[in-house]
Parts: structure tokens; sequence; C-alpha cells
């Protein structure tokens, strides 16, 4: 399946391909295009718009694109970490900063990343290491803190 989103990807916009291509499409391909050009590109080539204005993949209220992907695809069933990796993905996302104390950081490190990139391309190859330690991250604290609750 084809997915597109606006061009110049930092937050969300690499979080998102990172978590289809982990737990909804891993055949996934992605096309970033100019953010006027999104929903016009979707229709053309059949491809899934996301963290743009409107697309049901994006922000709505509080929430933004990655916790969109997480409950249309009903993703933390199976693996309750997502849903704090969202909290860590939202609050770097949106004005809500001090959510967790990773938002910050990940607001750094994804501005980075996206100055040492040649393209979105590569922006989204070097970073999806990041998510990975992020959800690692998560996946750990989840269990000691599933592991810790059970013992009570």
């Amino acid at each position: 399946m084809k997915w597109v989103t606006r061009e110049h990807a930092k937050i969300d916009r690499i979080a998102c391909p990172w978590l289809i291509k982990n737990f909804v499409d891993r055949d996934a391909e992605f096309l970033f295009v100019a953010a006027d050009k999104v929903m016009q590109t979707a229709k053309e080539m059949d491809a899934i718009p996301f963290d743009v204005p409107n697309a049901e993949l994006g922000h709505h209220g509080e929430e933004c694109s990655f916790d969109a992907i997480v409950k249309k695809y009903d993703l933390a069933r199976k693996e309750p970490a997502l849903l704090e990796l969202a909290r860590i993905v939202r609050g770097a996302d949106t004005p809500n900063r001090s959510l967790t104390p990773q938002s910050e950081g990940l607001v750094a490190m994804a501005t980075g990343f996206s100055l040492i990139s040649k393209d979105d391309y590569d922006n989204m190859a070097k970073q999806f290491y990041l998510y990975d330690a992020l959800y690692a991250f998560c996946k750990s604290t989840n269990t000691k803190s599933t592991s810790s609750s059970s013992r009570h």
C-alpha cells in the first residue's frame, strides 16, 4: 500500500511510517509531497494520506496522527507499549511538550536528524532506529509497571 504525507518530515511524519512499517503494513511505500499536493496525490496514486488536515489519520483534538493510527488499527490491544510511545510522540508533536519527560528530547533529536538528512527518505531511514529504541524503552517500562502492580 502507498501512504502519502507532507514533505520535510520531523516528528509525527517519521514516527507514523515507523509505526506503519512495524505494525500495519510491512511493505508500505511512503510518498512525501508538498502540503497542497497531499490529497491530490492520494487520489492519483491510490495512497492513504496521513498527518494532514482533514485526514482520518491526522491530528484530532489533543491527539496526533500517531494516536490516530494506533486507534484505527487497534494496535495497543496486542502492543500496549505503543500507548506510551504515542504519549511521547504526542508530547513532541503538539504544544503539550511536558506530556512526558522524553517528549522534549524527541523534538531535539528529530530536528537534528532533519538537519543532517539529505531528504525525507534518508531522514526516515536514520530515525527508525530512534523509534526502535523508544519502543524498547516503552516496553521495558510497561513490563516493569505491570509486574510491580501485579505484586500488590
